[in-house]
């Protein structure tokens, strides 16, 4: 049987649900999911093999204009994802206007010369079919889509047939990863999601696109059949440290909780989480804490 990959990039204006399209392809939760935008922020690799087909995901952050040294980074995962994939999904909501983002972003395809693929997400939400076909007929005055599907990522809903459309794209030859593998990242760098996931659906609005968080430790205590993970979250302002640690500690232990949840799902073992708050004023505009965080700033 002849084996084949294709690489794909979802890609959207942020909050239009690319993490939840991921997710629902995979049917694992691999990228964090919030109602705030610009919640990713590395190009997280999501794998899902069917058969002699292996599909390569790229979900890029949501683009936007920066106003820092972590939003070129974030835009430039963007750009870097569309030039080394065969095809993108370009993720759109069926109901309002097309967006000055959106127009960029299309623009930014037709350049390219990608094949690109419309998934109109949130149908779960449709009241009104006329304003979505409005909505594609907008889209498809822009770019030549390859393909039009309507979706819902929450209900995982027409997930399958936007499959078989990026399948079109494949190439035969040998796959890239494991059969069995679910992504390229680090253990340590989906668990760091994992918290400040839970960070960002916990907190106020100013505060969580001011947190990083790293994983200092991760250690297996196999007789006791349990890892160890400490954890630190870096924030920008002393203030903002109290209000995450909370008072006598109950945020921090909200936030801790529910990311040991997500953390033992995933890597399928007991978890003791150990979480502490840090101040590093300023990090988003520091190059060198930025790579110390794992993000690497444009010049």
């Amino acid at each position: 049987m002849e084996t084949k990959s294709v690489f794909a990039a979802i890609v959207g204006r942020p909050n239009v649900g690319k993490s939840s399209l991921l997710n629902a392809i995979l049917g694992e939760k691999l990228a964090i999911v919030s109602d705030k935008p610009q919640t990713t922020r590395n190009r997280i690799t999501g794998v899902l093999t069917k058969g002699p087909v292996q599909f390569v995901f790229f979900d890029t952050p949501g683009l936007h204009k920066p106003r820092n040294k972590l939003g070129n980074f974030m835009v430039r995962q963007v750009g870097e994802s569309v030039g080394d994939v065969d095809a993108a999904v370009l993720v759109t909501e069926w109901d309002g206007p097309v967006t000055t983002t959106e127009k960029e972003l299309v623009e930014s395809l037709r350049a390219s010369g990608v094949p690109a693929i419309l998934a109109v997400n949130k149908i779960d939400t449709l009241e009104q079919k006329e304003r979505m076909l409005e909505k594609i007929a907008a889209f498809s005055a822009l770019l030549p889509f390859a393909a039009v599907v309507p979706i819902s990522a929450k209900q995982n809903d027409a997930v399958d047939v936007l499959l078989k459309e990026i399948e079109a794209f494949a190439s035969e030859g040998p796959h890239f990863f494991p059969d069995d593998a679910l992504t390229d990242q680090p253990e340590r760098a989906i668990v760091a999601e994992i918290v400040r996931e839970k960070i960002l659906r916990n907190m106020r609005d100013e505060i969580p696109h001011g947190t990083a968080v790293t994983v200092e430790r991760m250690r297996e205590r196999e007789e006791a059949d349990l890892i160890d993970i400490d954890v630190n979250i870096y924030c920008e302002k002393d203030s903002h440290k109290g209000m995450i640690i909370g008072k006598k500690g109950a945020m921090l232990k909200k936030i801790a909780t529910e990311a040991r949840g997500d953390a033992e799902r995933f890597l399928g073992i007991r978890v003791n989480l150990q979480c502490w708050v840090k101040v590093k004023e300023g990090w988003r505009d520091s190059e060198n804490l930025l790579k110390n965080f794992g993000y690497t700033p444009t010049k």
